[in-house]
């Protein structure tokens, strides 16, 4: 697999206050039910082990609470509200937590002969850390715990039960809610009752913090299992730690605009700020020396390199596209990381066959081992490719292209009106209800008026100019968007590839057909390039179905540490930022 190919391969609402944040990444998110639940049940990839982390299994006698201590703990518990929790509400799990609580007879859990456990220690750095991850430390009351501790301690004095019992609440309600936001993410519209899937002896996000926390040696290794087994994610969690540091050290200051690019051996008064930039974002190296005021030599291929990495034309030339990518501020760059972070929790984390990953912003299919290839996504704001997950099932050579009615309305009909031989022009046929064919010549006046009313529906004959290729891979979705080959070779030579209308093309489907059929070893690769070039559609349903994955993140990290940036074609990013601040935003308003 190539580089960035590894970089791919390798929750919920708390409360009403999120319903808006749940709306805007409702569309993109959506996953159809059944299909989830297959998918989710398939073989899972272990995640590795970290180095152990103290706090050690905490063997010792839970502290017990009085009469008194387990009526407030169980009215508490029923309001769903702490009030001293940044975040006070967590009536949505509420059930859950009283469930923790309930299986251990009301005792509390962190917190032994009046004073907080090695464990809860543990977990407090763990929490407090969590922006290293990509998610937002403040949610889970990360400023607090100091002041909470220090309480607990004071010399010479004793903390009353009701302290006790909000210390404990207070982190249990945080654990919990970190739990979640590591398996499922922060805003995944997906309720967690129905999505929190571990494994068989786990049935929910309290039986984890039970089990798995609570009894653990090494807690880091039990918080590690929940997270997406891929490489690729913990790059991408690196470099969310590396992009807080550039943040910290980079000064901001913004290069200045040109009307024209500036080309290599201009002179440019923004040459001091561009070295400074690119040799902390390591595109220049330390020695490399410029003229002050000269665009030239290392600079030149430094800048050729960023422009690489962040999905541009590598020509050197500093043009608007180019600048506006060097002026984007790390702290934008540290939402792009943590928002792919992000998208890739709402993923399946399990599958019984390797998948098939389309990065639509970066616009490559990855498939196993193979090379990565180039593929042309759905034209932004007016056919963009959904983002889902289905099962592919079947491949076909040499398919027909029932075009879609709004193709047919809103663009075929008006070129057949201009031009009497359009349908023989480009192996177009009319054909009724039941697709038999009405005319695959002139276009009479009343088959025309029928046309228009979507009463007869247009077909293209398989062959070299079928828009469809010689390939199509079939995965049912509730979109009717697959993959296929195209007779068109020009939309992949440029960089920014959002060409189609929602299905996505792949540049050589004979190989991606090869990977997809290589446990049928009488679909060999001169099989296939004959079927491609015979003369009928053939249609082969594979044997297990293998699962697709349609994802949508603006950055990548390759295995060797290089971190690549892509424009947000859809406005996704924006969208969802929004809605990831506004849920640290209700913290302060609760």
């Amino acid at each position: 697999m190539s580089k960035t190919g590894c970089a791919l391969l390798k929750r919920t609402g708390r409360s009403k206050g999120v319903d808006r944040a749940r709306s805007l990444v409702a569309a993109g998110a959506r996953v159809n039910s059944r299909l989830s639940a297959m998918i989710f049940a398939l073989l899972f990839f272990p995640a590795s082990a970290s180095p152990a982390e103290g706090g050690g299994a905490g063997a010792a006698e839970p502290q017990r609470l009085s009469a008194r201590g387990k009526g407030e703990l169980r009215a508490i518990l029923a309001a769903g509200r702490l009030e001293t929790l940044q975040w006070p509400q967590f009536g949505d799990y509420k059930a859950e937590i009283g469930e923790f609580y309930q299986s251990e007879g009301y005792t509390l859990n962190w917190v032994r002969k009046s004073r907080p456990t090695a464990k809860a220690r543990v977990v407090i750095r763990r929490l407090q850390a969590a922006d290293n991850e990509g998610l937002l430390a403040q949610d889970y009351d990360s400023p607090l715990w100091a002041d909470r501790l220090a309480k607990l301690e004071l010399p010479g004095s004793r903390a009353s039960e009701s302290q006790l019992i909000r210390f404990d609440l207070a982190l249990t309600v945080c654990a919990m809610r970190y739990i979640l936001d590591l398996r499922l993410g922060r805003i995944n519209p997906q309720p967690f009752h129905s999505t929190f899937d571990f494994e068989p002896d786990i049935h929910g996000p309290s039986d984890f913090l039970r089990k798995r926390v609570m009894s653990a040696e090494d807690v880091a290794a039990a918080f590690s299992a929940l997270e997406p087994p891929f490489p690729s994610y913990r790059r991408l969690v690196k470099a969310v730690q590396r992009y807080k540091e550039l943040a910290l050290r980079d000064d901001g200051e913004q290069l200045p605009a040109s009307r024209i690019p500036i080309k290599p051996g201009n002179r440019y008064s923004g040459v001091p700020r561009l070295t400074r930039l690119l040799r902390l974002l390591g595109d220049l190296p330390r020695q490399a020396a410029s003229p002050p005021e000269l665009y030239a030599g290392p600079l030149v291929k430094a800048v050729k390199r960023f422009q690489r990495r962040h999905g541009l034309a590598p020509d050197g030339l500093l043009g608007e596209q180019t600048l506006r990518q060097l002026n984007t501020p790390m702290a934008q760059r540290l939402r792009q990381l943590q928002l792919t972070l992000e998208r890739w929790r709402w993923l399946p984390h399990r599958f019984s066959r390797p998948p098939i990953i389309v990065n639509i912003p970066e616009f490559r299919l990855y498939a196993g081992d193979t090379p990565a290839q180039k593929v042309v996504v759905g034209m932004a704001f007016k056919h963009e490719t959904p983002v889902f997950a289905s099962l592919l099932t079947e491949v076909v050579f040499r398919p027909p292209w029932n075009v879609p009615m709004s193709i047919q309305l809103n663009e075929l009909v008006q070129e057949i009106e201009k031009n009497s031989s359009y349908l023989k022009d480009h192996d177009l046929e009319v054909t009724n209800g039941g697709g038999s064919i009405v005319s695959s010549g002139t276009v009479s006046t009343a088959v025309l008026k029928q046309l228009q009313k979507g009463r007869l529906y247009l077909r293209q004959r398989p062959g070299p100019k079928n828009s469809l290729g010689l390939v199509k891979f079939l995965m049912p979705n509730a979109y009717s968007v697959y993959l296929h080959g195209t007779p068109s070779r020009r939309g992949f030579g440029v960089p920014r590839r959002d060409l189609s209308h929602s299905c996505i093309r792949v540049k050589d489907p004979g190989g991606l057909a090869a990977w997809v059929l290589r446990d049928r070893p009488e679909w060999t690769a001169q099989r296939i390039q004959a079927a491609m070039a015979g003369t009928e559609t053939v249609t082969v349903k594979l044997t297990e179905p293998i699962p697709v994955l349609i994802q949508y993140g603006t950055a990548a990290v390759e295995e060797d540490g290089e971190v690549h940036f892509f424009a947000d074609i859809y406005s996704r990013d924006a969208a969802e930022a929004e809605a990831f601040e506004q849920r640290a935003r209700l913290a302060v308003v609760q």
